[in-house]
């Protein structure tokens, strides 16, 4: 199995409806593009990825919306190192289609008294429910392992949520530890490096806002 040295986990750049929450009245979630400061820091980032790789190949895996194509178009990576896929799975949390401003305030509000994992929005999805698709693109993922020729880079542009749940399934975080995490800023990048050992190692941690709260005998 060829597994890759480097996993690199990235969240798209700043979009509109990070700025303003009142754009998802207008144009739907999916569809919503970075800002100007998006777009700087996706070059940013474009920049210490181009460093990281050098002129090694990576395999791309890019979550089907716009801010993230965008992100992913601005790293400018060389077109004949890279290998891109769009991969749904790795696609935003579902809120719902159109959405209320105050409804999703508040609909944020029940989410932190209830829990980020387990709250599901109506008409859209709960934390479990993305990281049971997180889980079936890292199924996925590690068949895609078993060429010999795979890059020895992978290179996933998606959110910050998925971000997190990733790490949550690989590294087989409790849910409590889940919960006391942030989700890391606009453009910031997460490498999973593979260890003499044989393991993969985070760079560096999410930050933390609170100690993790566990039920019982997986604290």
């Amino acid at each position: 199995m060829a597994r890759p040295r480097r996993i690199v986990l990235v969240r798209h750049g700043e979009s509109t409806g990070n700025v303003d929450d009142s754009v998802y009245e207008r144009e739907p979630d999916h569809a919503l593009a970075l800002t100007e400061r998006g777009l700087r820091q996706a070059g940013e980032t474009g920049k210490r990825l181009r460093e990281l790789f050098g002129r090694e190949r990576v395999s791309v895996y890019v979550s089907p919306y716009r801010r993230t194509h965008e992100t992913l178009r601005a790293f400018h990576l060389d077109p004949d190192l890279i290998r891109v896929r769009e991969e749904p799975r790795l696609r935003e949390q579902d809120w719902g289609n159109w959405q209320d401003r105050d409804d999703v305030r508040l609909q944020k509000a029940y989410r932190d008294a209830y829990g980020h994992f387990f709250f599901r929005f109506p008409q859209g999805e709960s934390g479990a429910d993305v990281y049971d698709r997180v889980g079936g693109f890292l199924e996925s993922l590690f068949r895609s392992f078993e060429a010999p020729d795979h890059p020895p880079n992978v290179l996933l542009v998606t959110h910050g949520l998925a971000m997190r749940l990733f790490c949550m399934r690989w590294f087989h975080w409790t849910v409590a530890e889940f919960e006391s995490l942030s989700n890391p800023g606009n453009a910031e990048m997460r490498v999973l490096v593979l260890g003499e050992d044989g393991r993969y190692t985070l760079d560096r941690p999410f930050e933390r806002w609170r100690e993790p709260d566990p039920y019982w005998v997986t604290g």
